[in-house]
């Protein structure tokens, strides 16, 4: 089967976005700095990052911006591609219910796409589902 015309099937909400616990699942390459880097010659691991770190943690490790993507903006406020600090602001406006105990990141540039495709992928699928999560939202670099 020609696995990029696979369609993802329809989930419709079931409760309002104001009731719903959020989790972001980010492709940019973004991980805590007390957390292993990501191997910037093609990486198919993944992070959990806890709901509470602060942003002022995080830190990018992707490949070189000539090679991915350009990371100037998110060096300056990590809310660009991993919007943590957003959702939280949301969650406390009461437009979403909660911030997610977890997220999960990963580094987009893999080179053994079935390896990602057949594991990594299902894995943090099952992370997310284990997880009291309602919503994700899905970031890239």
């Amino acid at each position: 089967m020609d696995l990029s015309r696979r369609c993802v099937p329809y989930t419709p909400a079931t409760r309002k976005l104001s009731e719903m616990t959020v989790a972001i699942v980010s492709t940019a390459g973004v991980h805590l700095k007390d957390q292993e880097p990501f191997n910037t010659a093609g990486d198919d691991t993944w992070r959990v990052i806890p709901g509470d770190a602060p942003s002022a943690d995080f830190t990018i490790t992707h490949g070189a911006p000539e090679e991915h993507y350009d990371r100037s903006q998110a060096a300056r406020d990590i809310n660009v591609i991993f919007p943590i600090d957003r959702l939280r602001e949301l969650a406390a406006e009461g437009m979403i219910g909660a911030v997610a105990d977890k997220h999960i990141t990963l580094m987009g540039y893999a080179l053994r796409l079935q390896k990602y495709y057949n594991e990594t992928a299902p894995a943090v699928a099952k992370e997310i589902e284990r997880s009291p999560v309602d919503a994700v939202l899905l970031t890239a670099g």
